[in-house]
């Protein structure tokens, strides 16, 4: 019998329990289907509130809207904690809005820019968490060294200028090339950037970007981070951004933020 490597011995192939535990999960697992669009981002702003990614109206959550070039986002002048389903704003590609009241936050410009080069992407979310923050401060890209962090292995692009304040197409140009291909980004002097297929994972990667800065800036004053073997590490990635757990996961901090302001659900 062959272990995960193909060597000869008493341990059954990983793949084996890999996708056995695919099925028990899918089996098992909570949805996230009971909630619209707009009220899964009206829970991963509240969520982002919750574990410190607020900074008074700093930070922006939109979606890929129902026609070409539009998208979904929160009216400007609320904070992450404050913003319901029923504060999203349809707006086109130069944010003035199409339904809803209010206007667009004039920083969302960047969004468009991503959402054009990367069709892939249905979900954005940008915040500046201090942990983030801090690491963006001192020219070092993210180092996804641990099992929680994998999510982030080869998959966190690194952003080594700051343009200023990201209102023009300049900075969208910039941060959706940088971004390229991957799903997270740290922005030098700024703070972190998710875009992916679904709110569950932007809303995920966003929570643990700032665990994974927190855990590198502890590791980098206590010694020297070791590389994990690369296999092993997109191994841990493709597991940790399995829909099903990730999905889980999304479900479990939303009750969090339920038990205390199901308000956010108002459409």
């Amino acid at each position: 019998m062959a272990d995960g490597d193909g060597k000869a011995g008493k341990h059954a192939s990983k793949d084996t329990f890999d996708r056995r535990a695919t099925a028990e999960m899918e089996a098992n697992l909570v949805k996230t289907d009971q909630w619209t669009l707009r009220q899964k981002l009206a829970l991963t702003a509240r969520m982002l509130a919750r574990e410190g990614h607020g900074n008074a109206l700093a930070g922006q959550i939109t979606a890929r809207g129902p026609e070409a070039g539009t998208m979904w986002t929160a009216r400007f002048g609320l904070g992450l904690d404050e913003i319901r389903a029923c504060d999203f704003l349809l707006v086109d590609g130069d944010l003035k809005v199409l339904q809803g009241e209010g206007m667009a936050n004039p920083s969302n410009r960047f969004h468009l820019w991503i959402y054009q080069a990367r069709a892939d992407v249905h979900c954005v979310v940008h915040t500046h968490p201090p942990y983030v923050s801090a690491l963006s401060m001192i020219g070092v890209p993210l180092k996804a060294a641990h099992m929680d962090t994998a999510m982030f292995y080869e998959d966190c692009a690194f952003l080594d200028y700051w343009p200023g304040p990201p209102i023009g197409d300049e900075e969208g140009d910039l941060i959706s090339t940088a971004l390229g291909g991957k799903n997270s980004i740290l922005l030098a002097n700024h703070g972190q950037l998710a875009a992916t297929a679904t709110v569950e994972e932007a809303a995920m990667r966003s929570l643990y970007i700032e665990y994974a800065a927190r855990l590198q800036l502890m590791a980098q004053a206590a010694g020297t981070i070791q590389e994990i073997d690369p296999k092993r590490g997109q191994e841990a990635h493709d597991y940790r951004l399995k829909p099903q757990p990730l999905n889980a996961s999304f479900h479990y901090y939303a009750r969090k933020v339920l038990r205390d302001e199901p308000d956010c659900l108002e459409e």
